[in-house]
């Protein structure tokens, strides 16, 4: 990367940042969803759930699924960003300056990397607080957050597609709602041994569930085995892809 790219990125970065903080509401109500599913599985039906687990902290089981529930969320508002900013003729107006053309899309790509960590750490907290108890080291807190922020990257990706290609604003966001509801049919909530047959093939043969088991793994200390390799290549195949196609887009929009 150029250092005349770098730094166009970095200002148009700033921009887009300076909306999120004003604009805090926007993280807030990423995170409370996924918080208030936390708190509803954990205290309402985590009694129940703990038979089938195995063990007698349900929230360090549920943790994992519920950064990815509050990441499917997040890009939703880098989607809608994205639209409003094509839609206003923000776009143009960069494009007629003397800047690299996509730093514009990066802009909008990094600063949904920086709010959705900003969501993460939040969820996290509240976690901390209803208990959830972890004896990773240092690296296994580097492989998660390496792990999370590969996924957020790649689903960014995929709200850039949604972003330029949606005709409504509503159209921008309502591609996120399927990634809501994988974490539901995976071993997020509950083992995949405990689902009937054809469901239970879906949950295993599906993203969510070997990055919800290597980072239950990570976070308890234990030994990751095959899953991470099979987490690290759904991450970086959709990453590939999504790039490829929001690139295309991308252009395809300019002109």
């Amino acid at each position: 990367m150029s250092t005349h790219f770098m730094a166009d990125t970095a200002v148009l970065t700033g921009r887009s940042m300076r909306h999120i903080f004003r604009s805090a509401d926007t993280i807030i109500t990423t995170a409370v969803t996924p918080i208030a599913l936390m708190l509803l599985f954990v205290f309402v039906f985590g009694g129940a759930l703990r038979q089938s687990i195995g063990s007698e902290s349900y929230v360090n089981y549920l943790l994992p699924g519920i950064l990815l529930i509050a990441i499917a969320s997040g890009i939703a508002y880098t989607a809608f960003r994205l639209f409003t900013d094509m839609q206003g003729g923000v776009f143009e107006r960069f494009h007629s300056m003397p800047i690299a053309r996509s730093s514009v899309l990066w802009a909008h790509v990094l600063t949904s990397l920086v709010a959705n960590g900003i969501t993460l750490a939040i969820i996290f907290a509240v976690g901390f607080l209803m208990g959830f108890r972890t004896g990773a080291g240092p690296l296994e807190w580097l492989g998660v957050i390496g792990i999370l922020g590969l996924f957020t990257l790649a689903l960014t990706w995929l709200a850039v597609i949604a972003g330029l290609s949606a005709k409504t604003v509503d159209g921008a966001s309502a591609f996120s709602y399927p990634l809501i509801f994988l974490p539901f049919i995976s071993s997020a909530f509950v083992p995949t041994d405990t689902m009937p047959g054809p469901v239970r093939w879906f949950a295993e043969n599906q993203p969510v569930t070997s990055i919800v088991n290597t980072i239950q793994a990570l976070f308890a200390g234990e030994p990751v085995g095959g899953e991470i390799w099979v987490a690290l290549a759904w991450c970086v195949g959709i990453l590939v892809v999504a790039y490829a196609f929001a690139m295309r887009a991308y252009r395809r929009r300019i002109g």
